[in-house]
């Protein structure tokens, strides 16, 4: 708000008495209550730096420490065998102090060695602590006496009520896999795709380059995982690799209240939204956020991903991306009918309320005023492919008011769009309603749609809203005396707005491509799943593998998304879920010949080798992140390897993902999906509750051998199928 009022803050004038200088009073008081937010911000952050720098400890424990040596020497016991005695001798040198003042100084500071050497050793036995992960392998349901220590140990050295980021110095480097070991679970992973003769070759490929190549590439990632956080890099290579449009292959859609409405006032809806959206950045920037731990709130995961989830865009370039981060923005932008506007946040030093956030979107849905030339479809140059774009914005936006608009929106805490149609979930029409609610949500119309929230993010939101009147409004009142949302300005040539049309040209040509299916199952959920004795995603796996194969015909390679969350800036892992054991269940599936017993034996071998390769990719043993960093480290050593080029080029026709729910237990009305895949189909679901899972299928129409509709049935078909195996029904959650 203080930026809007800084050009009429100090107004003057020439006159024959000299110069008439005027002063405004309000803009001022915004100013100074802008610069004061600013330097809350700036010490909470102090603060917070401070208590994680010195966690598991506390601030205070230091005066305990130092108390308590203090109190031993005044007790004529020497704590420090002779440490403090060397320190006065060395004070002595000075004749500044007097001998009590060196006695109290000489204590002071061996308690604060001490203190920190208690952090520095707390903080290497939690690492050494969390490195173990034997736990995860156990028989579900059964912890040992060992493990029950092991974890006693953890929550001793972990501290109390620990901040988002208090773990992040304590939690181990992701191990660099062998590579005989990785090579090994590759040939397992494959054996049931290939014919005999092609598995022949690739074995010999693969036993080749596990005995020359292999360890010389293994040798710089061990190099590496030496000095750097995490071995595995991702960032820099998908800025720099993904070069092609961001839009479908990128981006992810949640779906907030799916079943209900709870008003049909826009603004009101938006305004709570956005608000309950600042409460959680603030919860951020504040660290309240507390990290998610696994194992009954025990073992922490990684909270880097946080860090970027506001303020942040990625700038284009022609060679690789640049990630821009802002420690702070104060407006968000608002596109509405093909115009931006840009809206402060703050107003009298706070946050906007919910309801004068409603009346700053009212007003934006009331203007009249129509879009400059280029400006409705300009969002389209982020959605094409990267290069156009990179080009197109250093020859027109680096200068005048072009780059002032465009620096509005790159710097803007996030991005609003204001839809002009509607869309929701229709109980008249319910599957179509999905599939055109998930397009919408997903892509627009190409040129009106901002970066996705991650899932934490809107699951932490929900909590957060204030609800609304009777009348539909946001609760509390207007504020007449906030600034209008301001109109940004842009003067685009010709010559851009024709790579705008191409841009756009190319993201219509991929969104209508995208064959979209999303459905509730409800005819059981991970409440019945249980009763088989099995992992629900296992089962959720093994039902995916059936329905592929009375799709296709055929087996495929899948991807299943994992987390290396474990470790320190740990991102994602594969895990290969067609495997020799899914496949000889999905055969005796379809074998009329085979037992109801024959199939469970099959199922329960298929469902804990699932089991046991996801805790694999987990604990850092998996395949594909090792495999593709011994490629990066060819390219840049300039070899080939024929067996790593293979390995790279093999197509994942079944991308899958389980969305989990971490920050809240969702109401069946909050469930999400999203995920696309160019050959094949992409399948992701959520588990909601105990008697609900959300699927959410995708394929390309250009696929002549897909369609979403029909893997759906396929899919209903399958998950009724292996639960009918259990002698267990829809009807048994009733």
């Amino acid at each position: 708000m203080a930026e809007a009022h800084q050009a009429v803050a100090f107004q003057f004038t020439v006159t024959p008495d000299g110069i008439d200088l005027r002063l405004s009073h309000e803009a001022l008081k915004q100013i100074y209550l802008s610069g004061l937010h600013s330097w809350k911000k700036k010490f909470i952050r102090f603060k917070n730096g401070i208590i994680t720098g010195v966690y598991p400890a506390s601030p205070s424990s230091w005066l305990i420490v130092v108390v308590g040596v203090m109190t031993t020497m005044y007790a004529k016991i020497d704590p420090s065998l002779g440490i403090i005695a060397k320190i006065n001798r060395t004070l002595e040198r000075t004749d500044c102090m007097s001998s009590q003042t060196k006695n109290v100084v000489s204590g002071v500071l061996f308690g604060t060695g001490l203190w920190v050497a208690l952090i520095v050793t707390m903080r290497f036995s939690l690492k050494v602590l969390l490195s173990y992960h034997g736990w995860m392998f156990a028989e579900h349901g059964k912890m040992s006496r060992a493990t029950k220590i092991w974890m006693g140990m953890v929550k001793l050295f972990s501290g109390r009520k620990p901040m988002l980021y208090s773990f992040q110095t304590s939690l181990p480097r992701l191990p660099v896999p062998a590579v005989k070991d990785t090579v090994n679970r590759y040939l397992e992973s494959v054996r049931p795709l290939m014919k005999e003769e092609d598995f022949k070759r690739m074995t010999a490929l693969a036993q080749d380059f596990a005995v020359s190549l292999g360890p010389r590439l293994q040798w710089y990632l061990r190099l590496k995982s030496w000095w750097a956080t995490n071995y595995v890099s991702l960032s820099t290579l998908i800025l720099r690799g993904t070069r092609t449009a961001s839009m479908v292959n990128c981006n992810s859609n949640y779906y907030d209240l799916l079943y209900i409405l709870p008003t049909h006032i826009q603004a009101a809806r938006a305004g709570n939204a956005i608000h309950a959206i600042l409460l959680y950045r603030r919860k951020l920037d504040r660290e309240e956020i507390k990290p998610i731990r696994l194992l009954g709130s025990t073992i922490p995961l990684c909270s880097a991903q946080w860090e970027r989830m506001f303020n942040t865009s990625r700038i284009p370039g022609e060679e690789t991306d640049t990630i821009q981060h802002m420690r702070d923005s104060k407006h968000i932008v608002v596109y509405h009918r093909g115009r931006y506007f840009k809206v402060w946040l703050y107003h009298d030093g706070r946050l906007l309320k919910p309801r004068e956030m409603e009346q700053q979107m009212q007003r934006i849905l009331d203007d009249t005023s129509e879009p400059q030339p280029g400006e409705a479809r300009l969002a389209a140059l982020t959605a094409g492919d990267r290069v156009p774009w990179a080009r197109c914005r250093q020859a027109y936006f680096g200068r005048g008011k072009n780059k002032q608009s465009l620096d509005a929106v790159e710097k803007a805490a996030f991005f609003v769009t204001l839809d002009e149609t509607e869309q929701g979930y229709r109980r008249e029409d319910p599957d179509t309603s999905m599939d055109s609610y998930a397009k919408s949500l997903l892509h627009g119309r190409c040129y009106d749609r901002g970066s996705p929230l991650t899932g934490a993010l809107w699951e932490g939101i929900l909590g957060l809203q204030m609800g609304y009147a009777e009348d539909g409004h946001c609760k509390g009142d207007t504020n007449p005396n906030i600034p209008y949302p301001t109109r940004l300005q842009w003067d685009i040539p010709g010559e851009c707005q024709e790579v705008i049309e191409t841009s756009l040209n190319t993201a219509n040509l991929l969104a209508n491509d995208v064959d979209f299916h999303s459905f509730p199952f409800e005819d059981f959920g991970k409440g019945i799943i249980k009763k088989c004795r099995t992992s629900p995603d296992a089962f959720v796996q093994l039902a995916l593998q059936l329905a592929h194969y009375k799709d296709m015909g055929k087996f495929c390679l899948t991807y299943e998304a994992s987390m290396t969350r474990l470790f320190r800036e740990g991102r994602t892992e594969t895990v290969r879920s067609c495997t020799t054991e899914s496949c000889d269940f999905v055969r005796a599936m379809v074998d009329p010949a085979q037992t109801v017993e024959q199939r469970l034996k099959l199922f329960k071998l298929a469902s804990e080798k699932h089991q046991l390769m996801y805790r694999l990719a987990m604990t850092g043993s998996g395949i594909d992140r090792h495999l593709f960093c011994l490629y990066v480290v060819s390219k840049y050593l300039a070899v080939e390897s024929p067996f790593l080029k293979e390995v790279l080029s093999e197509p994942w026709r079944l991308s899958t993902s389980q969305t989990p729910q971490q920050q809240v237990e969702l109401n069946p009305e909050y469930v999400r999906s999203g995920g696309v895949a160019d050959d094949g189909y992409g399948v992701s679901y959520i588990l909601v509750g105990e008697n609900l899972i959300n699927f959410h299928i995708s394929s390309k129409f250009s696929c002549p051998e897909t369609d979403s509709h029909r893997f759906g049935k396929h899919l209903r078909e399958a998950m009724v199928d292996i639960i009918t195996l259990f002698g267990l029904s829809s009807n048994s959650k009733k």
